[in-house]
This record gives C-alpha cells, structure tokens and sequence, in this order.
C-alpha cells in the first residue's frame, strides 16, 4: 500500500495534468471512500455557489467514484428499511 504522501504526489500531478482528479479505478478503496466523502461535503456549497463547469465536474465525479464503487462492492450491504415498497436487491 502507498504512503499518504506518494498517493499525494499521485493526485497532484494528475490533477495538473487533467485537472480531472485520479480515475476512480486507479483508486485504493481507501483513498475511494476518501474522495467519495469530500464530494459528499462539499455538495451543497457546489451546487449553491459554484460556476456551472464546477458544477457540472462535481456531478460528473461523483458518478464516476459512485459507479466505481458500486463495481468493488456489487453486494454491499442493503438496509431493508431504506427500501421503498416493491423495491428489490439482486438476486
């Protein structure tokens, strides 16, 4: 596993190469929860007050890490109370 400081250097030298962030699948799934939770905090400040290209890479980011996880973790737990009625889980 990497050190905090080389997954660091990682991210920014592709953030100044792209300005688009590591791809998800290039992610640890440590360093996966850790974007997914930034975005998460970050949010509502996006939506509220930012420009729309930020806006719309907030939103796109967020479906790429949230797709990506969803891959790693395809029988993640499901919690039946948040189900609606009719909903299912897979089979």
């Amino acid at each position: 596993m990497r050190d905090y400081d080389e997954v660091v250097e990682i991210v920014y030298a592709w953030q100044q190469d792209t300005g688009e962030g590591v791809p998800a699948r290039d992610l640890s799934d440590e360093d996966l929860f850790r974007e997914l939770a930034a975005l998460y905090r970050t949010r509502l400040d996006s939506l509220r007050h930012a420009s729309d290209q930020a806006l719309t890479r907030h939103t796109t980011r967020t479906v790429e890490l949230e797709t990506d996880y969803v891959r790693r973790f395809p029988d993640r737990e499901i919690n039946p109370d948040r189900l609606r009625s009719g909903a299912r889980t897979r089979s």
